[in-house]
């Protein structure tokens, strides 16, 4: 396995996923949460802000789980296996977690869809970049 790679493609993934996120978050569905917050559904944002090191913290440990994951299984076989694994990811993972959180709280079906979808945009580029960046080590003469 060919740590540096590892390393470099997760700090990337890291900083891809911080950027996207405030994009989807902070500025596409931020109209889809304003409600919800009012009703009580969300936490309130103070509770939210004093928690954000928990989520940069769970940030790092998914974007190196999903390049460590991806470095294990790798091919090969270009920018495709990439976007193929974040289909895969989004499938096992936001998939599963945006029905979940339809089950557990009041919130719109739309919403559910919007996470899956959004969720795929960025495992999609997640997976690019781990693509473009890592490479197995090739055995010295």
């Amino acid at each position: 396995m060919n740590w540096k790679r590892l390393s470099l493609a997760a700090v990337l993934v890291f900083v891809a996923l911080i950027v996207t996120e405030l994009i989807i978050h902070l500025v596409i569905l931020k109209g889809c949460y304003e409600p919800l917050q009012e009703s009580g559904i969300f936490g309130s944002q103070e509770r939210m802000s004093s928690y954000m090191w928990v989520k940069i913290l769970i940030g790092a440990v998914f974007a190196y789980m999903f390049v460590f994951i991806f470095a294990r299984g790798y091919e090969g076989r270009g920018l495709m296996e990439g976007v193929r694994y974040g289909i895969y990811i989004t499938l096992f993972f936001n998939f599963v977690m945006a029905y979940l959180q339809f089950v557990l709280y009041e919130i719109p079906y739309s919403l559910v869809w919007s996470w899956i979808i959004s969720g795929l945009v960025q495992n999609i580029i997640f997976g690019l970049i781990a693509a473009a960046v890592y490479k197995k080590e090739t055995a010295s003469i």
